[in-house]
């Protein structure tokens, strides 16, 4: 799909929810229909008839939600979720979380800075099965040499320097990295072990970025 083809593509769902907002009456084989807006599911319709699935972003990525994606979709600010909702999402998604076979959750901390810079992946100009990256630095600061970087995640700056490398503190983080809503309940971030965003790796690496004192992080 070329950008010209995206624009277009969001352009016309961006009018059929608009007009159906607005009530617009539209001419249909030359007679009179309203058009009523129903939330979500005209939402999930326009979307679903403007857009195409190419590469690794495909159309059922963007309407097939899991069930804490559903349940998050009634959450918008995530510090809003009920004390209940929050626990149970927490509970269900700690129980996925897949921990190193080998227990060994520190890689080469220089590839996971690469991890951490590189913002492409599972873009429709992506080629199938790419290398995707961690694109940390778009939410997260962490290290000093890095004078851009966005904030809304915490700063992770000497992460490991603070908190030390124990076994609670190596399965907390994996399982942070893993699926965060493990720990924060609708999270802005990814789920990056779940959805097979990131390998096991890729995750050692930026665990060891995370962690290793001879880290930028850390330093």
């Amino acid at each position: 799909m070329q950008t010209t083809q995206v624009i277009r593509a969001f352009t016309s769902a961006a009018v059929l929810v608009a007009s159906a907002m607005a009530g617009v009456v539209h001419a249909a084989d030359k007679k009179d229909a309203a058009l009523h807006f129903d939330g979500k599911a005209d939402l999930m319709h326009a979307m679903a008839v403007s857009l195409k699935s190419k590469g690794p972003a495909t159309l059922d990525g963007v309407l097939q939600q899991d069930s804490v994606q559903a349940l998050c979709s009634n959450y918008p600010d995530a510090s809003h979720v009920p004390k209940a909702a929050a626990k149970q999402i927490e509970a269900e998604q700690l129980k996925l979380v897949k921990y190193p076979s080998d227990n060994k959750y520190l890689g080469d901390w220089k590839e996971g800075e690469k991890v951490a810079q590189l913002g492409r992946g599972m873009q429709f100009s992506d080629k199938v099965g790419s290398t995707n990256g961690g694109n940390c630095y778009a939410c997260h600061q962490m290290t000093k040499e890095e004078i851009s970087f966005g904030n809304i995640g915490p700063t992770l700056y000497h992460y490991g320097k603070i908190r030390g490398n124990s076994e609670a503190i190596l399965k907390y983080t994996w399982s942070k990295i893993y699926n965060s809503n493990a720990y924060n309940a609708c999270s802005n971030m990814p789920r990056f072990g779940h959805k097979n965003i990131l390998t096991e790796q890729q995750m050692r690496d930026v665990m060891a970025l995370l962690l290793d004192p001879a880290s930028p992080v850390n330093k």
